[in-house]
């Protein structure tokens, strides 16, 4: 394992940054759903990552999957909405690819890349769509790239959430074609999707907690 690989002390240590960055900005995540949406994502992800918490609390996971899979199995239990099943896919299949004590730079993009799939095969939706997948993919993309040319971990990651923040900033201009927001047509145009808002905050988080060991 290469040096700078990100182990199960990093997962939990992710697992509380990303409790504490979307408690932090629930209420900012709810305003931008009420724009286009229900209203409650915010609420709900902050619910599910303080479930996350609790339950990670007397876990002893052996790999990075670990963490990852009950992340994913206690999301789907107690966030609602279309959140739950999206991030619950997503850490699902992450935590199928990274059944290993520590993950190296290479393995960082196969969890976003598997973490991508998981969340298109669940909403179905593409690049364009003004969904979390506008900043999953320009994620997944700069994580390849910054592996490709010897970044570390930590560095691919923060390659990542960087690139998470430009597509998230790109759906303000989007016509929504997916979820409630679809409903709105043109009207969508010039709020920002809740769901790529928050996937930046997230992967900023797995960026901070790869910086803190």
């Amino acid at each position: 394992m290469s040096e700078g690989a990100l182990d199960v002390d990093w997962a939990r240590r992710f697992v509380a940054e990303a409790a504490a960055v979307v408690a932090e900005h629930r209420v900012e995540l709810s305003e931008l759903d009420r724009l286009i949406g229900d209203g409650d994502h915010g609420e709900n992800l902050a619910r599910g990552f303080s479930a996350v918490t609790a339950a990670m609390e007397p876990a002893e996971p052996a790999t990075v999957g670990d963490v990852l899979k009950l992340v994913a199995t206690t999301l789907m239990s107690t966030v609602g909405g279309a959140a739950g099943p999206l991030y619950g896919t997503a850490f699902l299949r992450a935590a199928k690819v990274t059944a290993v004590p520590a993950v190296d730079a290479q393995g960082v993009h196969s969890l976003l890349d598997a973490a991508l799939e998981g969340v298109v095969a669940r909403g179905k939706a593409q690049v364009g769509d003004k969904t979390m997948v506008d900043a999953w993919h320009p994620a997944v993309e700069a994580a390849s790239a910054a592996a490709e040319a010897g970044s570390s971990p930590a560095q691919v990651l923060r390659a990542a959430a960087e690139a998470a923040a430009v597509g998230a900033a790109s759906t303000d201009d989007l016509v929504a074609l997916k979820g409630r927001a679809s409903y709105l047509g043109e009207r969508s145009v010039g709020h920002r999707d809740p769901g790529a808002a928050s996937t930046v905050l997230l992967l900023d988080a797995a960026a901070r907690a790869a910086t803190d060991a």
